[in-house]
């Protein structure tokens, strides 16, 4: 009898909770859409773009919306790092050394969370994990969003290699040295797609 009871209690138990509600759909990430890494040496700058085309499309999302945030679960971009080009040969080798590319070919960006700005409703608050060589490492970065066709999300987060324990490579006996703060520059052009 007392098992009957226990059992009976943890059914009602269950009936009352509440269950989350998660949402699922897809994403398209067009053509017109541009990811770029930003880096400087002592001497000048460099800029890496990621070929686009390249994103495995459509993108899974699946969401629920808690309070004034929307919290993703497994929401991820997965990167080829042999698909940056810098603009030479050289410049492209050196990056993909620095990012272990051989050991680790891919860069991948998590999207955990957003967060709408109480002030404006064309910014956001996202919460971004980046796996890069192994480690990985969350950061906050305001996004601004243009909803006029599709949905565009511009950016820019900045972070330091040493958070992947990544060194700066130093070319021409150490003449030339690349900084530890780079860039994540992109402007990314969405529509609802279908699996």
């Amino acid at each position: 009898m007392k098992k009957i009871v226990l059992v009976l209690i943890v059914f009602t138990a269950l009936a009352f909770t509440k269950r989350a509600n998660v949402n699922t759909t897809s994403v398209l990430i067009n053509a017109e859409s541009q990811l770029l890494i930003n880096g400087k040496t002592n001497i000048n700058s460099f800029k890496c773009e990621f070929n686009i085309s390249q994103i495995k499309n459509p993108i899974p999302l699946n969401y629920e919306v808690i309070n004034d945030k929307i919290v993703f679960t497994n929401t991820k971009l997965i990167l080829d790092s042999y698909c940056f080009d810098c603009g030479s040969k050289g410049i492209n080798q050196d990056f993909r050394a620095l990012l272990k590319s051989n050991e680790y070919p891919q860069i991948q960006l998590r999207l955990k969370e957003i967060r709408k700005s109480k002030t404006n409703p064309l910014i956001v608050t996202a919460l971004l994990e980046l796996h890069i060589a192994g480690k990985s490492k969350s950061y906050y970065t305001p996004l601004s969003l243009d909803e006029t066709d599709g949905i565009c999300v511009s950016g820019l987060l900045k972070l330091n290699i040493t958070d992947f324990d990544l060194k700066a490579p130093k070319k021409a006996l150490g003449l030339i040295v690349v900084s530890d703060a780079i860039e994540i520059d992109f402007l990314m052009n969405f529509r609802e797609g279908k699996f």
